[in-house]
């Protein structure tokens, strides 16, 4: 299934189907003519796909570089390794750089391209469930700071993403839960019949057989409000929907305990709980939400006291003084943007 991100001078293909990883090359050429290509994964994914790309590279000059695993690796203290690594392989701007990986190698990598050279072209070939429906589409590219995720970071959209559902069978159970966290988010917001679908599977091992679809769903929700929003100023807020509590959860166990896609489950599931109670939010949504968290082995609280969350809160780059805007639901399938302030979470108590 072929995709397009319409953004002008910046459009850009999605292809999403099984197998296609071993036939990257081909894809690849129709979007690049020049010789060098720098290949970013990390040391959990390069092992399983690696010689698969390169397999698919005939003809170019390949590089390869591979990074520890995991969330502190997204880090400014990594950039210079990348960028040693491109000129290393003298990487030039008319070259090309494949991120082969998860969020954190897409985000990382990404950024790196952004700001090498000024840009050299990008290729995203996401190997989680999280990254192919959400972090590898719409430009967003990122590093971390100690003091929170993606506070540094550019809009710079690939040439090319290419998404193979066929490798989420390698994917440890806790990343499956992480990337059910984000497709959840999407019926959410803006599908009541994907939410539906969800629902009515029994775990992940049953939904398997519609996994390319869903997919395809997600990613086309995403294309079409990066298409509306590329800068992310009106209607892709949406997106953050679970994301204020869920990035400081996250933050507050400094990235050891919840996952990115537990902590937007958790944030979720207790945002609609609060809206209930101020009857912003059809009652009941926080419960079928509750419902489907349970189906594919998400949680739901944990166990903090709101008070301790406030603080970081207010760190959030979506916190702007003092003004937050939240994302809710009307009803399942239907968000919006609620403006408010930290007083909004004073009356909760543990999470």
């Amino acid at each position: 299934m072929k995709l397009t991100v319409n953004l002008a001078e910046n459009s850009y293909p999605i292809y999403i189907e099984n197998g296609i990883l071993a036939d990257a090359g081909s894809y690849i050429s129709q979007i690049f003519n020049g010789k060098r290509i720098m290949v970013v994964s990390d040391d959990n994914v390069f092992p399983l796909y690696g010689e698969r790309v390169l397999a698919s590279l005939k003809g170019y000059e390949c590089h390869t570089l591979v990074l520890p695993h995991g969330e502190p690796t997204k880090s400014f203290q990594t950039l210079p390794t990348i960028y040693s690594a491109m000129l290393k392989a003298k990487i030039s701007r008319s070259d090309l750089v494949i991120a082969l990986g998860g969020g954190v190698i897409g985000d990382l990598t990404g950024f790196a391209a952004a700001s090498y050279l000024r840009g050299v072209k990008l290729v995203q070939i996401p190997t989680s469930l999280l990254a192919q429906v959400d972090s590898s589409v719409g430009g967003k590219v990122a590093v971390d700071l100690p003091e929170g995720k993606n506070l540094v970071g550019a809009f710079y959209h690939p040439k090319l993403v290419l998404i193979d559902p066929d490798v989420l069978d390698t994917l440890p159970q806790r990343y499956i839960h992480d990337g059910m966290g984000e497709v959840i988010k999407y019926g959410c917001i803006k599908d009541a019949a994907l939410f539906e679908t969800l629902s009515s599977h029994s775990s992940f091992e049953d939904l398997k057989t519609e996994l390319e679809s869903i997919i395809a769903r997600c990613v086309d929700i995403k294309r079409i409000v990066v298409e509306h929003d590329p800068f992310d100023t009106g209607e892709r807020m949406l997106l953050n929907f679970g994301h204020t509590l869920g990035h400081t959860i996250e933050q507050y166990y400094h990235y050891e305990r919840e996952s990115h896609g537990e902590a937007v489950a958790i944030g979720m599931y207790q945002l609609c709980l609060m809206a209930e109670k101020m009857h912003l939010t059809k009652n009941g949504c926080a419960e079928r939400i509750l419902n489907v968290l349970q189906l594919y082995g998400l949680p739901h609280s944990c166990g903090l006291p709101m008070q301790d969350l406030t603080a970081a809160i207010t760190l959030d780059k979506k916190n702007l003084n003092n003004h937050l805007n939240l994302v809710l639901l009307h009803d399942i399938g239907d968000s919006y943007v609620y403006p408010a302030s930290i007083a909004f979470f004073e009356n909760a108590e543990n999470i």
